[in-house]
């Protein structure tokens, strides 16, 4: 590894990732005028966002740079596979990796995994769900969309907040710092689908200001210091369809999702490094029809 990578590792292991993460937080929601207009036209210039997708084009209509951040996108612009035997890409982003959940065990990147079931905060119930089943783990950086939507219709089943580190889960971080994804804090969503559960975990990383939930709002932050769990059985069901809108992430990260075995298998063309389009195949359901 190269001596700038290794002290751009060794910087994060020293910073406060918190407290930066909370103050980036306050600025970012705050209503600065120009001053925010002329961050939003810096960041646009600097990760070279194409602002001709986003529903509002100007960045001076933007009162924050959380509402820059989290913009929609034009109506049409991401059209979900509409066929029953095909899932969703839940995001744009770029795969980390993907594959088969084996002995428990996610990949990580090459020397690095780390286990499913602390993934999901250690409920040993959850993870056994997953058991033997697919991953997929899909990066979100700065330029793109950062809103998450269904792969498939779901019921929401459980959501669990799990406290941890806010590294950065950009692909270099990924490489060095073991048990990344597993160590951040993080939003665990389970939802009961027509083919079997599904998770989607939204995963923080330095600065990443918030993770909101469309039913809950926000749930991170404030940070907190012990797993909390909501279990939504019995409520009147929280139901979304393939390509709605699930949750956000504001200032980028990492979304894992799992999925149990002998469900669906990943669409060829997916592999570590390929860029993702919301909406576009994710994967083919072995059977469409209900479990």
């Amino acid at each position: 590894m190269k001596l700038l990578d290794m002290l751009k590792i060794a910087t994060q292991y020293l910073l406060p990732k918190h407290a930066v993460s909370r103050l980036v937080g306050y600025l970012a929601a705050a209503e600065a005028g120009s001053l925010t207009t002329f961050l939003i036209k810096a960041f646009i210039k600097r990760f070279n966002i194409n602002m001709s997708e986003a529903e509002q084009e100007d960045p001076a209509q933007y009162k924050t740079f959380n509402a820059f951040f989290t913009r929609k996108l034009k109506d049409g612009l991401r059209p979900v596979v509409a066929e029953s035997n095909a899932v969703a890409l839940p995001v744009d982003g770029c795969v980390s990796q993907l594959g088969d959940i084996q002995y428990g065990r996610i990949i990580q990147a090459k020397r690095h995994d780390f286990s499913a079931r602390e993934l999901l905060g250690g409920d040993k119930d959850l993870s056994d769900q997953f058991q033997n089943g697919k991953f997929a783990t899909i990066y979100l950086s700065p330029r793109d969309y950062h809103r998450i939507h269904m792969p498939l219709d779901g019921e929401l089943q459980n959501m669990v907040y799990i406290p941890g580190d806010l590294f950065s889960v950009n692909p270099l971080t990924a490489q060095n710092v073991p048990n990344l994804f597993a160590r951040n804090e993080r939003v665990a969503c389970i939802f009961k689908t027509p083919y079997g559960p599904m998770a989607l975990v939204l995963v923080g990383a330095t600065i990443v200001a918030s993770i909101e939930t469309v039913w809950a709002g926000t749930v991170t932050p404030p940070a907190g210091k012990l797993v909390k769990r909501w279990d939504f059985h019995g409520n009147t069901p929280i139901t979304l369809k393939k390509g709605e809108e699930m949750g956000r992430f504001k200032l980028g990260s990492t979304v894992v999702c799992l999925f149990p075995p002998a469900m669906l298998e990943f669409a060829e063309h997916l592999q570590a490094g390929t860029d993702t389009r919301m909406g576009e195949i994710f994967a083919t359901l072995n059977n469409s029809t209900t479990a």
